[in-house]
């Protein structure tokens, strides 16, 4: 994360990034910071500590950016959690605790960075979703699976409200990544089998998902907005 500096850095274009510390993000917050974004992460491990899943951590965390930084320009929620729940367990706390990390943090945040944005004719809402609403995974990711649909739903609504403003919002719903934390609730064999069903033969990384978000944070996705970008190396093609 960059520091906040004097003179022309004041007009450097701010992105934020949540979950910047894992594996996506950290490759985000690079792919940012080589396009000549100035980067805040929010983050448990990381910059700007947050707990997501509380209404009250994540406000407080705009308003240190804001305070900070003085301004958001691109919001970038990577911050996401897996936990495996098929309909035989489905458990109400868990549930809203990955919800509210998924989809109520994101729109609390855009909701403190929208009126910057606005007042600047700019900004971008990205958001990392998952190609597995369209081919769901095991039944035990029913709240990661229904989570990443409503974010790409709640992604074009702001779409809608904010695109007079000169605000866009977009969503990057890549294929099964390689990334510890995958690998981690994965499978044996799942990665392979996914490269194998792929056009692209190899494994898709986080640079893969992070060059996409810099292409759509980049003025040569001026005309782009409520749209998907997938990632997946053609797994199945739409």
């Amino acid at each position: 994360m960059r520091e906040p500096t004097e003179g022309a850095a004041r007009d450097q274009r701010v992105a934020v990034v949540t979950g910047g510390a894992g594996a996506i993000g950290s490759a985000v917050v690079a792919a940012l910071e080589a396009s000549g974004h100035r980067t805040v992460v929010i983050d448990r491990a990381a910059g700007i500590a947050c707990d997501l899943s509380s209404e009250e951590s994540t406000r407080q965390a705009a308003e240190e950016v804001l305070a900070m930084y003085g301004r958001c320009d691109v919001l970038v929620h990577c911050a996401g959690m897996f936990d495996p729940m098929p309909v035989s367990d489905f458990n109400i706390p868990r549930w809203r605790t990955l919800m509210a990390v998924h989809i109520e943090a994101p729109l609390l945040l855009a909701q403190a960075f929208a009126p910057g944005m606005i007042a600047r004719g700019f900004g971008r809402f990205l958001f990392i979703t998952s190609d597995g609403q369209w081919l769901p995974m095991d039944a035990e990711f029913l709240p990661y699976v229904t989570s990443k649909a409503a974010l790409n739903g709640l992604m074009r609504n702001l779409a809608v409200t904010f695109g007079g403003d000169g605000i866009a919002a977009m969503a990057v719903a890549p294929g099964l990544t390689d990334t510890p934390l995958a690998r981690s609730v994965v499978k044996d064999g799942a990665m392979e089998a996914v490269v194998d069903a792929q056009v692209l033969k190899r494994a898709l990384v986080p640079a893969d998902v992070a060059h996409t978000v810099a292409f759509l944070a980049s003025e040569g996705a001026e005309a782009l907005t409520g749209q998907i970008l997938v990632p997946n190396g053609g797994a199945y093609l739409y």
